[in-house]
């Protein structure tokens, strides 16, 4: 039966997955190594702030159900994971599950870019044939590793999330897609409101120097009138 994992143990695993295709040249992980690689800020959804303990916590767990194991022949203790052998997934299965336990929801499309450092699929229907398998895996093998999400709004794709962590919320996951969407509007708006505060200000300002000055404000020409005559408020006489 494939293991449920909290989340910070599927950083975990899905850190040492991934650091042993991009640097394997320090793989096997220290803990202090891998706290670093679960806590990056790139490639990672969501964000975690994972301490020592923490970590070495969630390897101890990982380690009773064989997804790691520690290395011997260095002085310090080192870490390196066992997830294609001890769930009984192909090399690309263990590639797409690896991602979407760092990075979330993705769809085949964002999964084939996403994984160009660990793996290179030919094109996107290889990515969506394991995709499938994952889905379509019997009970006999410890049951479905992902799920397909409905169709979130605004997007073409659907997005496929693993199950490694129990089932999955599909609308909380597709609210989740959107929230970065809303809190650029919010900031946006925001922002124009702080604009329009400033420009509101810096007028009222311009009209107590100017009749401090005993001089008119100067007026700005109306769309219309720069359309019909293009030097107009560029202070050149027409030719």
């Amino acid at each position: 039966m494939t293991p449920v994992l909290s989340p910070i143990e599927a950083r975990v695993l899905g850190t040492l997955m991934e650091k042993a295709r991009t640097v394997p040249d320090s793989y096997p992980l220290t803990l202090n190594s891998l706290v670093l690689g679960c806590n990056q800020k790139s490639s990672r959804e969501p964000l975690m702030n994972v301490s020592d303990a923490q970590a070495q916590e969630a390897l101890d767990t990982l380690k009773r159900h064989a997804l790691v194991f520690e290395t011997s022949g260095s002085r310090v203790t080192r870490w390196e994971h066992n997830f294609q052998r001890a769930i009984g997934v192909p090399e690309q299965s263990a590639v797409l599950l690896g991602l979407l336990l760092l990075r979330g929801p993705q769809t085949a499309g964002e999964l084939r870019i996403n994984c160009e450092r660990w793996y290179r699929f030919a094109d996107i229907s290889s990515v969506e044939g394991f995709l499938d398998e994952l889905e379509a895996r019997s009970p006999d093998k410890g049951g479905p590793l992902v799920v397909k999400l409905p169709r979130a709004a605004g997007m073409r794709e659907q997005r496929w999330a693993h199950l490694l962590c129990g089932p999955v919320d599909a609308g909380a996951a597709a609210g989740h897609s959107r929230e970065p969407d809303a809190a650029a509007r919010g900031g946006l708006e925001a922002r124009v409101q702080i604009l329009e505060t400033e420009v509101a200000q810096l007028r009222s300002a311009l009209q107590d120097l100017c009749e401090q000055l005993g001089v008119s404000p100067l007026r700005q020409p109306e769309k219309h009138e720069r359309a019909d005559n293009p030097s107009a408020g560029t202070g050149r006489p027409e030719d």
